[in-house]
């Protein structure tokens, strides 16, 4: 993938290249599906460990805390 190709994060171009600068952080994880997060001014960025040259889902503060909220209160739970 071209370094070129990115996305812009609140003025700043972030491209392939920039991205793999950043500090990923991964939780515990013992399944393998695991996903990486990256904090870059206001933005939370979340990828797929598996996959770091993919798709780069991006979030902003409120809706990364709304998310985590959602996580704990069984929101996203399979067997709802």
């Amino acid at each position: 993938m071209s370094s070129s190709v990115g996305t812009t994060l609140k003025g700043t171009h972030v491209t392939v290249e920039s991205l793999s600068r950043l500090t990923w952080r991964r939780g515990q994880c013992d399944t393998g599906a695991c996903v990486e997060a990256a904090f870059v001014n206001d933005q939370v960025l979340i990828r797929d460990s598996k996959d770091p040259e993919g798709a780069v889902l991006r979030f902003d503060h409120e809706e990364w805390k709304a998310f985590l909220a959602g996580v704990a209160d069984g929101s996203f739970d399979l067997d709802r």
